[in-house]
């Protein structure tokens, strides 16, 4: 089994029809590639859906020259002025289109970057097309928006099992060529836990590979028993144990917590303070999705709650 690998890039799908979508996106996007051509796209949806792999599909099957820029990781000015003017002012050496894709592009600087951007698209729109990626595609400046095709990948409930099972052969196969045993209702039960975010599972199982084993000791679930306990550290203001809680539980889905508490209120709070928990749930679960340290985010959600709502 190698474990010098990342398996998200070992088995990154190499064209279109190996993605995992819903029809009308496959659909559209296969077009793409059969006509050849490329308009600039904004790619919005939920994290580990795909957006990233499909840039990148696009650009290898149409033969495109691309260069990757991260938005979280390099979104000043200055990248403009340097990686992407360098690359986007030059000629293709295979004369085909010319790709700069920047990935997570809702946190390039809305005052600065974004606007310098719209410029470029318009000065190297001969040569070069833009991909950007989001998960908020309201961080999107709208003269931006008004530049490009606005795809959102989204999955229909109607389209969930299909998925799901495709994301549940293609765990099968990854785990099969790492001979790693599992356990389908273990590998059914994470998929669940954490779809439509392919990419988690992906990382979720490489990490839990490495004992040989996808069993029934991985799923880290939060019992009633144990958001109980939180709950009372919350109404007796015991920041200490409130936050061993936390630490104790980070290997859990944020998004899966959050929502959790959320359907406990009603049994844990006044009714006429359950407005307000909401409204803090919705902030950090929010701010989640940014945050390079989820435990601070974290014990300050919780901390919130336990100053400014009244338990029962």
């Amino acid at each position: 089994m190698r474990t010098d690998f990342l398996w998200v890039e070992q088995y990154r799908p190499k064209t279109i029809d190996d993605c995992i979508l819903p029809s009308s996106l496959k659909t559209l996007f296969s077009s793409y590639i059969k006509k050849g051509e490329l308009t600039n796209l904004l790619l919005s949806g939920t994290p580990g859906i795909g957006k990233t792999t499909v840039a990148k599909v696009i650009c290898d099957q149409l033969n495109c020259d691309s260069i990757m820029i991260n938005g979280s990781e390099e979104g000043g000015i200055d990248v403009l002025r340097n990686k992407i003017k360098n690359f986007a002012s030059t000629v293709s050496l295979s004369g085909g289109k010319k790709v700069v894709i920047l990935d997570e592009a809702d946190y390039l600087n809305p005052q600065s970057t974004q606007p310098a951007l719209r410029g470029f698209i318009e000065e190297f729109h001969t040569n070069c097309r833009f991909i950007l990626t989001c998960n908020f595609k309201n961080r999107i400046i709208e003269p931006l928006h008004s530049r490009f095709s606005n795809i959102e990948f989204r999955i229909s409930p109607k389209d969930k099992p299909r998925l799901a099972s495709k994301l549940f052969e293609r765990a099968i196969f990854i785990l099969k060529e790492q001979n790693v045993n599992y356990e389908e209702k273990v590998l059914a039960e994470l998929i669940k836990k954490y779809f439509p975010d392919f990419r988690k599972v992906i990382n979720e199982l490489q990490r839990y590979s490495v004992s040989g084993s996808i069993d029934a000791g991985i799923l880290v679930n939060i019992s009633n028993e144990n958001l109980k306990s939180l709950m009372a550290h919350l109404k007796s203001k015991d920041f200490g144990n409130m936050r061993k809680w936390v630490i104790n539980n980070l290997d859990n889905d944020p998004v899966r917590i959050f929502r959790s508490i959320y359907d406990n209120l009603y049994e844990t709070l006044q009714p006429e303070t359950i407005p307000h928990a909401v409204l803090i749930l919705a902030d950090y679960q929010y701010k989640s999705a940014f945050v390079a340290d989820q435990e601070l985010n974290f014990v300050a959600c919780l901390t919130e709650l336990m100053s400014q709502v009244k338990f029962k």
